[in-house]
């Protein structure tokens, strides 16, 4: 019984003498330091958190951390949706009547953006959507914290789009294609009545 009362109290003191060691030691601020450097990790030792919105961590600069869109350079080619293993980005295009702009790499635009939303609650940070991507409008920025109370602020919309453009867009895509239609029968009709 003594036994386990003495070994009881060495535990408990083994224990609170760490505390109490960490608790002293650790009166230094850590430096912000690149991760390359060769002390990086020396530095754990005898310091305290970081102060976090004064200081931060430096950040690698192969990170990947939020998604961002430069809607000017995106064709809607719906690439990055397709390899997204998770889901998290969601497309709806309009096709153009006629060639709306130019990439900055000199390729065509031909589709408008209704909708162009990602998901960052569900996304898991692969960085697959930023590979696959022609002209490179969607990248991985260095923004790590982006805080919200509500989940669906975690939804970030890239379109600028209303609901009235886009339909608006698309009654004229409808109209087209109406009209290309019917010059397609009428010339079916004027083959068949002249053979």
């Amino acid at each position: 019984m003594n036994n386990k009362v003495i070994n009881g109290f060495t535990t408990a003191w083994k224990g609170l003498s760490l505390t109490i060691r960490h608790l002293f030691a650790s009166n230094a601020k850590r430096k912000v330091v690149p991760a390359s450097d060769n002390n990086y990790f020396k530095q754990l030792e005898g310091t305290n958190t970081i102060q976090y919105p004064k200081q931060s961590l430096p950040i690698p600069e192969v990170g990947r951390y939020q998604l961002d869109v430069e809607m000017d350079d995106c064709i809607v080619c719906d690439l990055c949706a397709k390899i997204c293993p998770v889901n998290c980005i969601d497309i709806e295009s309009i096709k153009a009547t006629e060639v709306i702009g130019q990439t900055s790499d000199g390729s065509k635009k031909m589709l408008y953006a209704a909708k162009f939303d990602i998901d960052m609650a569900k996304c898991m940070y692969c960085g697959l959507c930023t590979i696959v991507c022609p002209t490179e409008c969607i990248v991985m920025t260095n923004q790590y914290d982006r805080t919200v109370f509500e989940l669906s602020d975690l939804t970030y919309k890239f379109s600028d789009m209303t609901a009235e453009e886009a339909a608006e867009k698309q009654a004229l895509l409808d109209k087209q294609l109406a009209e290309k239609q019917a010059a397609k029968l009428a010339a079916m009709k004027q083959k068949e009545g002249g053979v």
